[in-house]
């Protein structure tokens, strides 16, 4: 569920941290549901008020989960749980010390098949190993401050772990929800005010 609350001009804002004051009102954390509740004026009904309208909302929360999961990067690296550069990340493998990989969206597929070959080789044939392909190269250079980076290797830690939990927190959002049998559609998208 993502939380959103009014802003002093009456704007819905997404309060992804739920820190913001305020009367809010739940959404379930699904792209299309986001959209369909802006869409057709749930927020309004939710708030028990006129609120201009949520053009954009769905993207916008899609864009700071996005530069949240960045910054969550850049954690990593301050708490030294990344690796960068495709001979560490492939050494890292071989030690079994990655607990994640991380490709950049535009890499070339021989580096992610080369590495994919080491997992399968140093883990195993049934290893379930994160794969983060969702940013380009320029957007994981930015993150980490380093130039070029392409591929990286998530080592143990709270740091990456919840990097990649925010992945899949921002993969499971832009995912289309699936209709349920039991509830119409307003059901799943205007949640309860707190």
């Amino acid at each position: 569920m993502i939380r959103f609350v009014l802003a002093p001009d009456f704007s819905v804002v997404p309060d992804l941290k739920m820190r913001l004051p305020g009367r809010g009102v739940w959404v379930t954390a699904r792209h299309d549901l986001v959209k369909q509740a802006a869409d057709k004026g749930l927020f309004a009904r939710g708030f028990k008020q006129k609120v201009p309208k949520c053009d954009g909302l769905a993207e916008l929360v899609a864009e700071l989960m996005e530069k949240g999961c960045l910054s969550s990067l850049s954690m990593t690296r301050k708490a030294g749980q990344i690796v960068t550069g495709f001979a560490k990340v492939e050494t890292s493998i071989a030690q079994r010390g990655a607990i994640g990989l991380i490709h950049a969206a535009d890499a070339a597929e021989d580096g992610q098949k080369k590495l994919s070959q080491a997992v399968r080789r140093h883990y195993g044939s049934d290893c379930e190993l994160p794969i983060v392909r969702r940013f380009s190269a320029e957007a994981l250079s930015n993150a980490l401050g380093y130039g070029n980076v392409v591929h990286a290797a998530l080592i143990a830690g709270s740091a990456s772990k919840s990097f990649i939990k925010q992945v899949a927190v921002l993969e499971a959002y832009l995912q289309p929800s699936e209709p349920d049998s039991n509830s119409g559609p307003d059901d799943r998208t205007a949640g309860q005010a707190s």
